[in-house]
C-alpha cells in the first residue's frame, strides 16, 4: 500500500481511467457483435449501416489509446473483408 499522497491519489486515478477504458472496450465489443449478428441473419443491408458505428467506435478507441491504432485497423480490415463476402 503506497504511503505518499501522490502515490494514493495516482491509484485512485487509475482506477477510474481503468473504469472508462473498461466502458469504452466494453461498448465496442457490443458493437462487433451486434454487427455479427446482422451478418449471420443474412441482413446485409443494416450491417452496412452498423459498420460505421464500428469503425467509428474502433477510432474513437485508439485515439484515446484505449486499444493500439493497428490493432484498430486490422478489425476493420476483418470486419469488411466479411461483409464484403456476405454481400
Amino acid at each position: 500500500m503506497p504511503r505518499r499522497k501522490t502515490s494514493l491519489k495516482r491509484n485512485r486515478a487509475d482506477r477510474k481511467k481503468r473504469l472508462h477504458n473498461l466502458k469504452i472496450k466494453q461498448q465496442l465489443k457490443k458493437t462487433i457483435k451486434k454487427f455479427q449478428a446482422l451478418l449471420s441473419a443474412k441482413k446485409v443491408d443494416e450491417a452496412k449501416i452498423a459498420i460505421k458505428e464500428v469503425f467509428s467506435r474502433l477510432d474513437k478507441a485508439a485515439k484515446k489509446k484505449i486499444i493500439h491504432l493497428n490493432t484498430a485497423d486490422r478489425k476493420k480490415s476483418r470486419l469488411s473483408r466479411r461483409l464484403k463476402r456476405a454481400a
